[in-house]
């Protein structure tokens, strides 16, 4: 297989992975063009490598500097803007999990905090059981989760992967 190719396999097999990660495809197209670019691109390159709209490049290169997965880079004598991406893939997996627990674990968190707050009242016995218990459930596993997530984030890969593979053994 030639390098285009297979630069072009890693860049469309990143692009459908990334919508696992909350990352639209061609956000994660873009980040896996950079991710295996040995030199800083600018947006017109990134347009032309990946048959994009101006639009499109421009409106996804500043979400993946918003998750913190790409820098803006200023080259002496140009007046475009250059992108890189972060390359250390420990670093990339925080971030990404420090914004997926921003975007979807904690807003739920909010969400099942107001719903301890409902009427019950008017309501038969069995119902409100069934809800409040469920509710907790959800809660107390998505507060797992996102201590897990946090964990993560703060901790050092090395401790990480350690802890990681005691509990696969």
């Amino acid at each position: 297989m030639k390098l285009k190719e297979a630069q072009d396999s890693f860049i469309q097999s990143w692009g459908t992975l990334g919508s696992n990660w909350g990352i639209n495809k061609t956000m994660a197209q873009i980040h896996a063009l950079l991710l295996i670019s040995s030199e800083a691109l600018s947006a017109d390159d990134v347009m032309d490598r990946l048959d994009i709209s101006r639009g499109n490049a421009n409106m996804n290169l500043r979400a993946l500097i918003d998750w913190a997965l790409v820098d803006k880079v200023h080259k002496k004598g140009e007046r475009r803007e250059f992108f890189k991406a972060e390359k250390d893939m420990w670093k990339v997996a925080s971030r990404i999990a420090s914004e997926r627990r921003k975007r979807e674990i904690q807003p739920i968190l909010r969400v099942l905090d107001d719903l301890k707050h409902v009427e019950t009242q008017d309501e038969k016995p069995e119902e409100v059981q069934e809800f409040t218990t469920m509710m907790k459930s959800i809660e107390t596993f998505t507060i797992k989760v996102d201590s897990s997530f946090g964990k993560m984030i703060a901790a050092d890969e090395h401790w990480f992967m350690g802890t990681l593979l005691k509990l696969m053994k």
